[in-house]
Order: structure tokens, then sequence, then C-alpha cells
């Protein structure tokens, strides 16, 4: 027991050092950006005579009265009738705003961006963060370690490689391997549930990536439907290939439901050779179907909503213009999205042979099995 304890520090610790050194890696070039500092300011006053509506939208510029740092700014908020991007200021609001050198309150007048959000974001997370660690202990402790990792992982890894036009699939694949072998033997330990879990989300992940390279390019799937594609190209970012990171956003969308399947079949087969230790292999892997069986259909059920709840507006507009199913079915936006929801359920209904199999044979390979140790 003592023996385990101490692995599980020394991981803990390892994550913790590896996450300092990717909190200090360089973030991707920029392209373009402001010169400026941006800076909460609080609204004081909100004159709204130059705005003109047009139907739902609003058009033109709205002058505020900004308060920053104990200086009072007049800020310009430019809207283009853009409603995803537009934003509306009244006296009271915290907005963010670009204060350039040399910008001086007589004088400049500065650009307001977006409402402040970063306090209420600070305060959901350290909820989350609470939450967790009372709920989970220790446990929750080594999830959040992996939750901060995980998002560094992606912020200074995948983002910056991707931007630098890596092929972007299989580096985020490589990501994902990563995370995978982190998050779970951080919360399982190095124990042979682990390396059992960790194979079988691998196994079905490499599955999902491989279909979705044949069914992206079979269906046309270019990855335009991605929000911002556009954008980016603009940016200095044309030789990308959308295509491939919109491959690879489909693997890591579904690589956490994934590692979820391969955990519980795992931790099923686990109990049953430690219940009963004479069980031979086949009749565990066979526990292990069954246990995948069971929980398999509510997962692909899950992922079909978790990703319907991010383009239901997209259906609730075909529906209100009475567009048949077949029909919408076969445009770009839904094809992009009926795509990323069947590769990732294909990934989850071949995790759970994939782990059981390994499961069974792992734990079988000591008719007394020692949960403490691969």
């Amino acid at each position: 027991m003592k023996r385990a304890i101490k692995r599980e520090i020394i991981l803990v610790c390892g994550v913790i050092l590896l996450s300092i050194a990717l909190y200090f890696v360089p973030s991707a070039p920029k392209v373009a950006g402001t010169a400026g500092r941006t800076l909460p300011a609080k609204v004081l006053e909100a004159d709204n005579s130059e705005l003109t509506r047009h139907g739902l939208v609003l058009y033109g510029s709205q002058k505020l009265t900004v308060n920053v740092g104990g200086k009072t700014f007049t800020a310009n908020n430019q809207l283009r009738g853009q409603m995803e991007l537009d934003k509306v200021f009244k006296k009271g609001d915290t907005a963010v705003v670009v204060l350039q050198p040399g910008d001086t309150p007589q004088k400049s007048v500065l650009t307001a961006q977006d409402f402040y959000r970063n306090f209420w974001s600070l305060t959901l997370f350290s909820g989350f963060c609470i939450l967790l660690c009372i709920f989970g202990g220790f446990t929750g402790i080594k999830a959040l370690f992996s939750f901060v990792f995980s998002c560094l992982v992606i912020w200074k890894l995948v983002i910056p490689l991707a931007l630098r036009g890596y092929p972007a699939s299989w580096m985020i694949f490589a990501a994902v391997v990563i995370l995978t072998a982190v998050i779970i033997f951080l919360v399982a330990g190095l124990t042979r549930k682990g390396v059992a879990a960790f194979a079988g989300s691998i196994s079905g992940v490499f599955a999902g990536l491989l279909m979705a390279h044949i069914f992206g390019r079979l269906m046309h799937i270019n990855g335009a439907a991605m929000p911002y594609v556009q954008t980016l190209y603009y940016s200095g970012y044309d030789f990308l290939n959308i295509q491939d990171v919109f491959i690879g956003a489909m693997i890591l969308a579904s690589s956490g439901a994934v590692m979820d399947l391969a955990m519980d079949i795992a931790s099923g087969v686990e109990e049953l050779a430690l219940h009963n230790p004479d069980l031979p292999g086949k009749e565990l892997v066979k526990s292990g179907l069954r246990i995948g069986r069971s929980v398999v259909g509510t997962m692909t059920t899950t992922l079909l909503l978790a990703y319907s709840g991010g383009y239901i507006t997209l259906l609730m507009m075909f529906s209100a213009q009475g567009t048949p199913v077949l029909e919408f079915l076969n445009s770009s936006l839904v094809a992009s999205e009926l795509v990323k929801t069947l590769i990732g359920s294909f990934s989850l209904v071949l995790v759970a042979p994939f782990t059981a199999l390994i499961s069974g044979w792992i734990f079988a390979c000591k008719k007394n099995p020692d949960k403490e140790t691969v």
C-alpha cells in the first residue's frame, strides 16, 4: 500500500512539473495583433444616439464614457449587424477596452472589445475546483491536476503546432495518447487496470482516426463548417489543411468519452478477477463484453446529445424552413456534424471489445491479481 501511495505522489509531482514547464513554453507567433493592453473598464455613460435598428440588428457606433484605473476615457463600440459578435453596453457594465501606449483621458478614444467576464469565469472555475476536491478527496485533486495539464497541452502544444502546419490529425492523436496516459494513470495508478484502460482507449481512438480519414474524404468534408476558418485563412494561415484539422478535432472531442468507457470496462473486469481469481481469461473477456454492452448504449446516446446541443439552432432553422430530412442531412454543415457524431460513436463501440480483450488477457496472466502492481 505504501508503495502504491509513493507511486501516486511521484506521478502527481511529475504532472505538476510538466504543467509548470508547459506554462513557460512560448505560444504560437502572432501574425497580427494590437500593441496596446486590454483592461477592464467601468461604463459610466452609454450614448446610443448614433445606433440605427434595421430589422433585428443594430448598426452604428455606441459612444461610452468609461473609468479605467481611476481615469475617465471616451470609448467607441462599433456595431456591424452581426448578432454573434455585436454587444451593447449600458451604464454599470464592465467592458474590456484596448489602451494603447500614450493614450490620455482628454484626447484618446479607446476601443471597447467585449464584456469583461474573467471575474465570473474564475469564480465558476474556483467553485468547480473546491467541489471536485471536497467530493473526490485525493482522487479529485489528481483529476484537477489532469484537467489543468490537459488545458496546457491543448493550448501550448496542440494549437501552436497546428498553426505551424504540422499534420493536425496525427499530431492531435499523439496529444490524445499523452493526455490519456496522464489522466488514466493518475486516476488508476500504475496498475494493470490502468494499462488495460489505456490500451483499450488508444485502440478505439486510433480506429476512429482511420475511419475519420476515410469517410472525411469519401463525403468531401472539408472542415470549413468550423467557426472562424475563413478568418484564420485571412490572418496568414492559408497554408493550413483544414480538413485534417477537422479530423483531429473529431478525435479530440470523442477521446474523453472513449476513455470513460475503457475505464468502466477495465474496472469491472478487475473487480471480477479480484473476487474470483479462478476465472479463466475467456470468462473475463465475456464479462468485459457484457459490461461494455450495458454502457455503450447510454454512452453513444450521450455523445449524440452532446454534439447535437452544439448545432440545435441549425436544426431549428431547417425545421422552420420545412427542409426535408434527407435534404438537410446532405448539407455540408449537417454532414460535418453527422460525421463527427458517428465517428465518435464508432470509437465508443469499438473500444468496448478492445478493452474487454486486453483486460481479460492482462488479469488472466496471474491467478491472484494484485491490485497495487502492474
